[in-house]
This record gives structure tokens, sequence and C-alpha cells, in this order.
């Protein structure tokens, strides 16, 4: 099998992570809010990889590793798990989940221009087209799955824009600076132990800061529904979700691995449906059906 088709297989592994942590990290957020559950998150999945790191490799952290390789993979987890998620989650806020996702559908065709000009990974032209249709549908399945955008005159629109374009920036040039750091047979396993590493210090070190780390851990040490499914979601998302991330981008080109995990949004319609009972009306179908064709186009070029 073709390397950039297992990085493709990996990508795809990657979007059902991300659907299935978005369902569990819904549920707990709502009981402890996205800030402490973004923080506890981070905590937990970096307990994951340490742990898994150590029993696997035989150390917790990648010591052998080259100092070049630590600053671009510890810029991409600070960039893309730190920064990017904190923008993800406050454009959640302002201007309403599918809002945010939609914006989020722009990362895959900044990442292929990303690439281009920092690693000259160069795209044929269907395969632009292929990152294209993909994103047409998840647009279409964001706008239209489940009723009307939100209100243009809600206050802060504007500012929940501009975080929600930032966040697909910092996912992209996340992307792009862990395949920097990626480079030979570095096992990938590794680069995610960096990147989450340096999330951590990162994030933690900030609420250390505000002096919030002990009221984060209160609140969720209080709320005992919220723990399960955030433990269930560090597991599939931040864990497994960011493992495969890296797998694909190591093995496919950044283009093409983030389009392909830039579809949850449309996985999560059969659950909608199926599991939640809820209402998909045929826009939202249809735009499925686009997205899965550009995402046909991509495996078979």
């Amino acid at each position: 099998m073709q390397l950039s088709l297992l990085g493709e297989l990996a990508a795809l592994a990657t979007a059902a992570c991300w659907t299935g942590s978005a369902t569990f990290f819904g549920v707990a957020s709502r009981r402890v809010g996205s800030v402490v559950l973004n923080r506890v998150r981070l905590l937990l999945a970096t307990f994951y990889l340490l742990a898994i790191h150590t029993l696997l490799i035989g150390s917790p952290l990648p010591l052998d590793a080259a100092p070049d390789r630590w600053l671009w993979l510890g810029l991409s987890g600070v960039v893309g798990l730190a920064i990017g998620d904190a923008m993800l989650f406050q454009a959640y806020v302002l201007i309403g989940p599918r809002l945010g996702m939609l914006m989020m559908a722009t990362a895959p065709v900044m990442s292929a221009l990303l690439a281009f000009a920092w690693l000259g990974e160069r795209l044929l032209a269907l395969e632009w087209f292929g990152i294209l249709l993909t994103v047409a549908g998840i647009a279409w399945v964001v706008t239209r799955g489940s009723g009307p955008l939100l209100d243009r005159q809600r206050p802060h629109y504007l500012r929940g824009l501009i975080l929600g374009l930032g966040a697909a920036a910092c996912q992209a040039g996340g992307l792009t600076l862990s395949k920097l750091g990626l480079g030979g047979d570095f096992p990938a396993l590794s680069g995610v132990v960096i990147r989450m590493l340096a999330a951590f210090v990162a994030l933690w070190g900030w609420t250390a800061l505000q002096r919030q780390a002990g009221d984060t851990l209160h609140r969720m040490a209080h709320e005992p529904g919220a723990l399960a499914p955030a433990v269930a979601g560090s597991i599939v998302g931040p864990f497994l979700g960011v493992w495969f991330s890296l797998v694909a981008v190591q093995l496919a080109p950044v283009g093409i691995a983030s389009t392909i995990m830039a579809l949850p949004p449309v996985f999560l319609l059969p659950i909608s449906h199926f599991i939640l009972k809820e209402s998909i009306n045929w826009q939202a179908w249809a735009g499925t059906l686009v997205a899965m064709a550009g995402i046909a186009l991509l495996f078979l070029i």
C-alpha cells in the first residue's frame, strides 16, 4: 500500500476520532464550560501520551530527539493545540458552533497554501478540485444542516468570525509546522508527545499566571457528570486523534490530509439523525454527498 494512501487513511481515522471527541466534549462542556474543559482535556491527554510513550518506547519523553524537532513540534503544539483551540472555543461562544465550524472549513485551503510556500508541496489540478469540492460540501452541511445561520446583528459577530478564521489558520500552521518536525523516520507518537507537552505547558502556564489552576481542578472534581465524557473525549480526540493526524501529515500532503480531517461536521450528521433522532434536511444530506465525492476523488488520484 502506498504511503500516501496510508496517510489518507490516517486522516480519515483522525476525522472519526474528532467526531467522537466532539460528541463527548459537547456533553462535558455543558456542565463545566469550554474554558475548563479545554484545560482538563490537555491535562488528561498529556498524561495518556506520557504513559503510552513510556510503555511502547521505554521513556516518557523523546529526549534523543534533535533540538530542531523539539522547536518545530513544540511550536506546532502551541500554535495548533493551545492558541488555535482556545480561539475556536471562544468563536463557538460568540457566533455558535456551526459558524465556527464553517470558518474551520477554510483550514484545508490554508494548509495547502502554507505547505506550498514552506514545504514546496505541489498539488495536481484534480487534487485542488477534490479539496475545494470537499470544503464546499462541508460548508453546505454547516450552513444548511439544521436551520438558518446565526443572526448577523448579534454582538461580537465580526470578532467571532475573526477568531474562527484565526483558529483555522492556527490549525493549518500547526499541521505544517508538524511536518517540518517529522522528517525522516521519526516516530509520530514521539511527535505527538512533544506537541501535547508544549501545548500543556503553554496553556497551564497561562492558567497559573491567572491563578485559575486550582479553580479549574475544583470545578471538574465537583462535576462528576462531566468527568467520564471528558476522559473519553480526551482519549479519542487529543490522544488518538492528534496521533493519527501526525501520521497523516507525515505520509500524505498536508493539504489533502487537512481536507480529510475536516470531515467531522459531515460525520456528525448520521449520529444526529440515527442516534439523537434529530431531523436533518435534504440540503445537509446533499452537502454530505458533495463532501464525500471530494474525499473519494482525493483517494482515487
